[in-house]
Formats: structure tokens, sequence, C-alpha cells
């Protein structure tokens, strides 16, 4: 069968299917804003895509988010067409429809059809919208318009789709019938086997100081630093955590870009702006304690998590990180947020402990009752792990449920 992938981050969302795919047999295909070459990738073959250059232009704000999908969409087209002069033609088209690319690869090729990772339904309603009164809409009036239009695009997607999948029940539910019905709840996989426990796990990073078991450490992990995944909460927060925890070091890893969400004000990062706001209540010998490590390698990252105490997630209602999910497979003692997509993973007192998004103060009160209690982070990290084995392994649970959507979508009847 040939399997056409769509991801401008390819592999994405597909790092585990598709290499099983192409390891089946089957002839795999993926189109990408992510190389400027062809090139292979664990049986893949891997194709560039291109953006054009094209004059400013005024659109509305509210249609900016939909320009720049049809901009990729069309651009992900003529490369599709290009392959299709060529005489290629997929059996399926494995898509990520967020940034648009899918689009139109129906139109080209109406005969094949199409899958669609689904990560997420923009709703209007609280708590989706205006969750943190920090950074409320200016007009709240108008924005159940703009997420209209923004979710244009999975409306415009899903009528040229046989199915879709989402990794969270959360996820899945934000989608109004009749999308939800199409879509299949399979999470993409933890490897449970790599992100494990290691009692001898020890780390030294360039410019930093040793990290092993033997360290007081605590840890918060964002892709990037941000408000919708609480770094605002956490930093307000670390002063009285180090002044608590003298002896802690704070592992904190996360990017400077923006990730969800609004943009912080020109020429700053959300990272300088609330490690700012806290500097003169932290002393230059605490700051020493506190370690921020940008993005770094999975490996390392992987090994961070195996040496920490206590680790720290914070979401708005939003898609659920894999790093939440990785920290637990390490048997991690977890202080996450009380919040919709983290229940589903994180019972409290079983699997770690809840805290309200906002309450800081509660938040260091539970990181300090863990670091206190040794059988408690035991028994929460095993519950943890625990879960992560017997419900998203990706080897025995995740990747082969994948295959059989897959199968699935083959036998469905095409959408014409």
């Amino acid at each position: 069968m040939k399997i056409l992938f769509i991801h401008q981050n390819f592999p994405g969302q597909w790092k585990h299917l598709a290499p099983a795919l192409a390891a089946a047999g089957h002839e795999c295909t993926a189109l990408t804003l992510k190389v400027d070459k062809k090139v292979s990738w664990k049986g893949v073959t891997v194709l560039p895509y291109t953006l054009p250059k094209r004059p400013d232009q005024i659109v509305h704000p509210w249609l900016v988010d939909m320009d720049s999908k049809v901009i990729r969409a069309e651009a992900c087209w003529r490369a599709a067409r290009e392959l299709a002069k060529g005489g290629y033609t997929p059996d399926l088209i494995l898509a990520h429809p967020g940034w648009g690319e899918s689009m139109f690869l129906r139109d080209l090729w109406p005969q094949s059809r199409m899958a669609l990772y689904c990560e997420l339904y923009h709703e209007a309603g609280y708590p989706h919208l205006d969750f943190d009164p920090e950074f409320k809409s200016r007009e709240p009036e108008a924005q159940p318009m703009r997420i209209r239009l923004k979710n244009m695009n999975n409306h415009l997607h899903f009528p040229f789709a046989e199915a879709g999948i989402c990794p969270t029940q959360f996820q899945a539910d934000t989608f109004p019938e009749p999308l939800r019905s199409k879509i299949t709840v399979s999470h993409d996989g933890i490897d449970t086997e790599f992100s494990g426990p290691d009692d001898q796990a020890r780390l030294t990073l360039k410019g930093h100081p040793e990290y092993s078991r033997d360290t007081e450490v605590i840890t918060f992990v964002n892709r990037n630093l941000e408000p919708y995944r609480g770094y605002h909460i956490f930093m307000r927060a670390l002063p009285n955590l180090l002044k608590k925890r003298p002896n802690a070091r704070v592992i904190i890893i996360g990017g400077d870009e923006v990730s969800y969400g609004a943009a912080p004000p020109k020429g700053q990062t959300w990272k300088q702006i609330f490690r700012d706001e806290v500097a003169n209540q932290i002393s230059p010998e605490d700051w020493k304690r506190v370690h921020f490590l940008g993005r770094i390698p999975h490996e390392h990252f992987t090994r961070i998590l195996q040496l920490s105490r206590v680790h720290v997630y914070l979401t708005y209602p939003f898609v659920l990180s894999w790093s939440l999910m990785e920290t637990m497979s390490c048997g991690g003692a977890i202080v996450a947020s009380d919040t919709a997509p983290v229940r589903e993973v994180i019972t409290d007192g079983q699997t770690g402990l809840l805290v309200d998004f906002f309450d800081g103060q509660g938040m260091v009160d539970k990181v300090c009752s863990l670091l206190d209690d040794d059988q408690m982070r035991q028994t929460l990290g095993r519950n943890a792990r625990a879960l992560m084995q017997d419900q998203y392994d990706l080897k025995r649970i995740c990747l082969p449920r994948q295959l059989e959507w897959v199968d699935s979508v083959m036998d469905m009847p095409l959408v014409v």
C-alpha cells in the first residue's frame, strides 16, 4: 500500500507509526517543510515542499490564521501535484491538518482515503477561552466569531476524511458532531522501556553541576516557557520554593518561543518577562540553584526526569504534553494542575498530586510535602509508571492499536 504522510514538522506525531508501516512493507512517503531536499528516514521517503514568497497584503486579523493555512495548503498541493504527474497516487493520506497542508489533497487524489491526526477543536466558551484572567481577551464578545473562523480548517478537512485519530479523550471531545463520531481515541504511545526509572542516573551538562539521585532536584518542563503551560505560576512561586528548600536545585527545561497562546510584547520572551518579575525576590546565591537548560536532546531530557525527585506540570485545559506522561513512565512523583486533560492520567493521591492551576502557594506546599515523604513519592511514582505500562505502552498497546486503526480506515467506504 502507498501511504503519504503530511506534517510540516515530519515526523511529529507520526514518529512511531510511519516507521512501523514502512517496516511492514508499505511504501511510505512524506511531504514536509522540515527538509530542503529528498532524504530517507527509517524507511520513509521524505520530500520537501516550500512556501512561496508573496507580497504583503492586507488581511483581516481574524483571517490571518486561515490565510497562513491556505498558503501552506496551496504549496503542499503544488508539490503533491508534481508527484501525481510522475504517476504517484497514494492509497492513504495520513495528515496532521493543523497547519492546513492537506486541505486540497483530495481534490488531487479523490480516490485516495484520508485520515487525520485530530489535535484540538477550538471552543469559544470557558474554560477553553479566557481560562486565565491575567490574559483575558480584549474583546470577549468578539471571540466566538474569531474562534469560529479558526475552526474553518477542521470543517474544510473533515468532509474529505474517512476517519480521525486523537491521543486523549479530552481532546477528542472538543470536536462536535458529526466530526467527533469519525475520531478514534488512541494515544501516540510512551516508550516505557526507554522512559523508565534508573536509581543510578547521573548527568553532567556543560556549565552546570553534576546531577544525581542524591540531589534534591525539582523539575519543570515546557516545550516553550509560556503562560499556557503555567510558567508564570511556577516562576512566581519559585522564590518561596527556594526559601523552603535550601538544598534543592530547580531545573527548568524549555525554549524561548511561543507554542500556544499570545506572543509576548515585541522584543521580549515570556521566559525573561517572568524571570525578571521575580529576580529581586531571589538572592544571588539562590539563583545559582536555578538552572535554565533551554531545549536539550531527548536522552538528556529523559535522564533528568530519572533524576527528578518532584516534577511540576501545569497546563491550561488544552493538549496534554508528552513530557508529563514520559515523567510518569520514569516513575516520577508529580504535582500537576487540576485541569481536565491532566485528570485523564493523574488521579489525586494515586498517580500524582493535583493542585489548582493558579494556587502557587498550594503547589509549593505539595512539592515540599512530597520531598519530605519518601514513601509517598515512591507510591505515586510506582502507580504512575504502572498506568503508563498498562494503558499507554508504545510497543504493546498504542502502536498495535494505531496499526489496526490504519487497517480499519482502508476498510471504510470512500468519502466522495
